[in-house]
């Protein structure tokens, strides 16, 4: 085999758009520009956004001032039947449940939810609990404690966290 004999693959590289090569070629009389107008002619460009003289879009929408992004939360979601390979009391946090090789890395949006049985009483800390993970939490003697983050935008989690530690105190 040689250098010279190399090809590509069949069908990898597609023949250029020959135009103005007469009319039994496809693309020949008007050369694929239409009859007349803007497009046909030599030097023909439009502008990104251009409408044909109508006023663009851009322009027609009221510009949108102090709009606030919209900051979606990934939460990560962990069934009861995943906590039971922690001894029983222990604390289970988002960085517990990483060493332990429950998560891939910590989380800041920890959902626990109520599916499976818990067979022992533990602390779980989560930004997050599913009615019925918090009842089985409690049936099995255990707390669930809710963790909120510094910078939340979810201010009602934040103001029940304060209620909550002020009746604790």
């Amino acid at each position: 085999m040689h250098l010279t004999e190399l090809k590509p693959a069949q069908g990898a590289r597609r023949d250029r758009k020959r135009v103005g090569r007469g009319r039994s070629s496809g693309h020949g009389k008007t050369s694929t520009r239409g009859h007349n107008g803007q497009g046909q002619r030599s030097g023909e460009s439009k502008r990104f956004g251009f409408e044909g003289g109508q006023t663009p879009l851009f322009r027609r929408l009221p510009k949108i001032h102090n709009f606030d992004q919209v900051i979606t939360r990934e939460w990560v979601a962990i069934n009861i039947s995943a906590l039971n390979g922690f001894g029983s009391g222990n604390e289970v946090n988002p960085d517990t449940l990483v060493e332990q090789g429950v998560l891939r890395k910590v989380s800041k949006s920890l959902r626990i939810l109520g599916n499976g049985e818990l067979k022992f009483p533990l602390t779980v800390k989560a930004h997050h609990f599913s009615a019925s993970a918090k009842s089985k939490i409690e049936a099995a003697g255990g707390k669930a404690e809710l963790l909120v983050n510094a910078n939340s935008k979810d201010r009602k989690a934040a103001k029940a966290a304060k209620k909550a530690a002020k009746k604790g105190h």
